[in-house]
């Protein structure tokens, strides 16, 4: 018998056994020749996910917020400019950072549920000269999704570089760095690449490493300091060793198997997979009644859903019940709307089966809290889109 839930929150995720079996093997030496091949063949599979040639990928042991201190510490220095187009609680996040070395930080940051509009951020970038514009991709606490191509071309257009936070899109919403003019770009193994919690992958371009190298004062952080990683990650990928800090050996064979499969899978398949998924989702909740944070479905996002509670049900009463049921759902994060609304995460080896247990268990959660509606409404509603794709 099962003891537990389908996990479907933002992150960590389902994964695939393939994944966990690596995860599992017994451990290597980090000087170990298959480590050695495995990590040199994640680093090159982590340039093509990110879509970015001649990009320096970096995988290192930590979460997605040290992609993010890592994006900042080693492009900004004090006295620096930098636009945050802020869509969320990480946008906060990432402004925090940027503000702890130094950089003077402007937001443009619309309410919670939308996103700002291009008009806006020319606005923003015409009032200012920027040495960085970051944008989050997809904010895990809002479920908005930016429009990284425009976006990053204006950045462009007024000379800042392009700093782009994919914890909760890459390798479930299309990020085209070299296309798209993305100078660093970075995510966290436990979202959408479909690997345990721990390492943080992140791709500089030529651009963003000639920026770091003429840089005038030493990098705020040690252990994110480019300095130290570039030769460690060279090394791996010419399959030979070097060493700074001992890699997450373990987790990085799981990185490996898990872009493998992604890269099989094939980038496009991938994203309209994440696209077909999400919109199941979404038509299921809406079919119940229920309406979402992002405030137009152009905005939302194809790698999470943030349903509103319908009137007279509380986060408290429901997402137990839907536990009960045997699915786990995340609770709001935005600190504005918090107790307003629910997470649902869809990304990595989710599947047809997962999206409609998973509209089930809101179902009966639903019902446990009195709330009316025809039984199998979400269900039919999913099922055809399903079927029409």
């Amino acid at each position: 018998m099962k003891n537990r839930s389908l996990l479907m929150i933002p992150g960590p995720i389902e994964f695939d056994p393939a994944v966990l079996a690596a995860m599992g093997a017994p451990t290597t030496g980090h000087l170990a020749p298959s480590f050695i091949e495995a990590f040199g063949q994640a680093l090159e599979r982590t340039r093509t996910l990110f879509q970015c040639k001649d990009g320096q990928p970096f995988v290192l042991a930590g979460t997605g917020t040290l992609g993010m201190d890592t994006a900042c510490a080693n492009l900004v220095e004090p006295g620096d400019t930098a636009l945050v187009v802020n869509t969320g609680y990480f946008g906060d996040r990432i402004g925090s950072i940027l503000e702890r070395y130094g950089a003077q930080v402007t937001h443009v940051r619309p309410a919670a549920g939308a996103h700002p509009s291009l008009e806006e951020v020319e606005k923003a970038l015409k009032a200012g000269t920027y040495r960085v514009m970051t944008i989050t991709h997809v904010d895990t606490s809002t479920g908005v999704l930016a429009d990284i191509k425009n976006l990053a071309a204006l950045g462009r257009r007024y000379g800042a570089l392009v700093i782009v936070d994919g914890v909760c899109s890459v390798a479930g919403e299309n990020l085209n760095m070299d296309a798209w003019g993305v100078d660093v770009a970075f995510t966290a193994s436990q979202k959408a690449v479909g690997v345990p919690p721990g390492l943080a992958l992140l791709v500089a371009s030529p651009k963003a490493l000639a920026a770091f190298k003429a840089r005038k004062t030493p990098v705020g952080s040690y252990y994110a300091d480019w300095t130290n990683w570039l030769p460690v990650m060279q090394a791996y990928e010419a399959r030979k060793s070097a060493y700074f800090g001992t890699p997450a050996v373990n987790l990085v064979f799981a990185l490996n198997v898990s872009l493998g499969q992604i890269l099989q899978e094939g980038l496009e398949a991938r994203f309209s997979r994440h696209i077909r998924i999400s919109r199941a989702i979404k038509a299921g909740i809406s079919a119940l009644g229920m309406g979402q944070v992002p405030l137009t479905d152009d905005i939302a996002a194809h790698t999470m859903t943030a349903p509103r509670y319908p009137a007279g049900i509380s986060g408290a009463d429901l997402l137990p019940a839907v536990t009960k049921a045997g699915v786990t759902l995340a609770g709001g994060l935005h600190p504005d709307i918090k107790n307003e609304y629910f997470r649902i995460g869809h990304m990595g080896a989710v599947t047809q089966g997962d999206v409609l247990a998973t509209l089930g268990a809101i179902e009966s959660g639903l019902a446990a809290c009195g709330y009316s509606f025809a039984a199998g409404t979400a269900l039919s509603a999913a099922m055809k889109v399903f079927a029409e794709n």
